[in-house]
């Protein structure tokens, strides 16, 4: 009888790939509803050396050549839309850090700036693209073993981090509007702060979007944060977000997502796990599946688009700082309709 391995980790056995099931279709999705739940999802959903040990792209792995001739078959009516927000140059509730634009000089010749976060880019408030190693840790280790004291040693991130992806993301994009979900969405348009999105809601979308998540694609979730910030204002990020709840991992892995993305910082908040499990998507996606995360990106437009075209599908293209050691960017995705 073929004997089967596996490794152990910090503390959870991360086991080869297709040694483990995972739930059948159509039949309802594994709860993600506590820390002892938490903890199996990540062994279960593991994708530690599926691509090698020494991978830096996680989950992007597959976007194909043949992926992205496909996804620039999408572009039908030739409109761009950016899927960034301004970036936050005043204090807010919402913002822990803000850019400091500082005009240097001034001259008949013409002029000068500087741009300097006043902290991290990391957080609640700026768009950008988690690298899929470092930023996020589970008991001392990112994706595929990546240790603490590796990063300390290096003084930044000596694997997986931002600049794996200098070449570009250019893939298809799906949008997921979840303000279209029965009884989810306020009478403003929004989804109030702590509704979660499930697996099984992302199941109903598809069914009511006539789109169906594919490996390789983003998957892009609205909830309307933006338009509620507008309206009312900015809110304490204590105060929470709308967003995916853990479960939803099932959902990534069974498709082959390549990237999430959301409006917030993509976990429901407040999400109900204890300190331990901190962010639970973030953990799942970023140290397990090996997914990276887009995290505050400006859906308000593509959804205009999306509705007016009938059509929640696009091609979507990304450009990070080519930033050595990084553990994100600051960026501008693009959907292409």
């Amino acid at each position: 009888m073929a004997r089967r391995t596996g490794l152990i980790l910090s503390g959870f056995l991360i086991l080869p790939v297709g040694l483990f099931s995972l739930p059948p279709k159509n039949n309802g999705w594994k709860p993600i509803t506590n820390e002892a739940e938490f903890r199996q999802a990540m062994k279960e959903l593991s994708n530690w050396g599926r691509w090698g040990p020494d991978d830096e792209l996680g989950a992007s792995n597959l976007i194909t050549p043949a992926k992205r001739k496909q996804a620039a078959a999408l572009v039908k009516e030739g409109l761009t839309i950016s899927l960034a927000h301004d970036v936050i140059q005043e204090e807010a509730a919402d913002a822990s850090s803000r850019l400091d634009r500082a005009v240097l000089n001034v001259s008949a010749n013409g002029a000068a700036d500087r741009y300097q976060y006043t902290g991290t880019y990391h957080g609640a408030i700026h768009s950008h693209l988690d690298a899929v190693d470092c930023h996020v840790m589970f008991e001392g280790k990112g994706y595929n073993g990546r240790s603490m004291d590796d990063i300390k040693a290096a003084s930044g991130c000596p694997k997986g981090n931002i600049n794996a992806q200098k070449d570009g993301i250019f893939t298809r994009g799906v949008l997921f509007d979840a303000t279209l979900l029965p009884g989810k969405a306020a009478a403003s348009g929004w989804l109030e702060p702590g509704t979660a999105v499930h697996a099984e809601d992302l199941e109903a979308l598809e069914k009511i979007e006539h789109v169906r998540v594919a490996p390789g694609d983003v998957m892009l979730l609205y909830t309307g944060r933006w338009k509620r910030r507008a309206a009312l204002g900015p809110w304490k990020t204590a105060e929470g977000f709308a967003g995916y709840q853990a479960d939803v991992a099932y959902f990534m892995k069974e498709r082959g997502v390549s990237f999430i993305a959301h409006d917030a910082w993509n976990d429901v908040a407040p999400h109900g796990f204890p300190p331990a499990v901190g962010l639970p998507i973030h953990r799942l996606a970023l140290v397990a599946l090996g997914v990276s995360i887009f995290d505050n990106l400006d859906l308000e437009r593509a959804v205009e688009t999306a509705k007016k075209l009938n059509r929640w599908e696009f091609l979507f293209t990304a450009a990070p700082l080519r930033i050595e050691k990084g553990m994100g960017s600051p960026l501008n995705p693009i959907a292409a309709f």
